[in-house]
């Protein structure tokens, strides 16, 4: 089995995360240099930053955080700064499944699954994520319409999003966005290229994953009927 593959199957890390360790020549196979392509079995000595692995069974896990502002969206930081995977007690070596930036709050899946992070964030899954944003400056229909069929950024024009005004005032608008891409701090990006920056931004739902009631900074593990919806993706 491919070595990114062999180790987010055991939890290690999402197979992105396993490309990049890489990389860095932070993984050895039988005391040597990993390269990305290489084959490996259980037989194998793998040692991932100076860590043996152990060949153990893994206990998949699956957990939804409403993540606070001000965590980082990643299972370690080299700043040493909390991240989401701090706010999670568990045995299991996690990682979240995309990213929220830093000043973002809301919904996001961590899990030591390696195979349903790639169904996820592939292209092709396109899974909707739903932000309630709150902008400045009162929102006319025209912007809405552009966020609507597609935002000129300076990366490419983005995909069509679901828009709806929930309520607007002259200094302050509330609107849901969603979106199926998942670049770099997009949403705020569309926003303030149609006149309207972002005052607070929090996503609600992804896919047919939603927030609920739970609270900032709590989690909680996914229903049966959220898993096997993600996994059908």
């Amino acid at each position: 089995m491919r070595i990114n593959k062999y180790l987010s199957s055991i939890g290690v890390a999402s197979r992105r995360e396993v490309d990049r360790l890489i990389d860095e020549k932070k993984i050895k196979v039988n005391g040597v240099l990993a390269n990305a392509g290489m084959k490996v079995s259980e037989k194998d000595t793998i040692e991932v930053a100076g860590k043996k692995i152990e060949k153990k069974e893994t206990k998949l896990v699956y957990y939804m955080l409403n993540k606070p502002k001000r965590v980082i969206s990643a299972a370690k930081d080299d700043r040493g700064r909390e991240t989401v995977v701090d706010l999670i007690k568990t045995d299991e070596r996690i990682f979240p499944i995309g990213r929220l930036d830093l000043d973002t709050e809301g919904l996001i899946v961590l899990t030591n699954d390696g195979d349903l992070f790639n169904k996820v964030i592939h292209p092709k899954a396109e899974v909707y994520k739903e932000y309630i944003a709150t902008v400045k400056g009162e929102i006319k229909s025209n912007a809405i319409n552009k966020l609507a069929s597609g935002v000129d950024l300076e990366d490419g024009i983005t995909l069509p999003a679901r828009v709806k005004l929930i309520k607007t005032s002259k200094n302050k608008s509330f609107l849901s966005i969603a979106i199926r891409e998942g670049r770099n701090r997009q949403v705020r990006r569309m926003l303030k290229e149609v006149g309207h920056p972002v005052v607070d931004l929090k996503r609600v739902a992804v896919g047919r994953l939603t927030l609920g009631d739970l609270e900032v900074g709590q989690y909680r593990k996914l229903t049966k009927a959220e898993l096997k919806y993600l996994q059908s993706i």
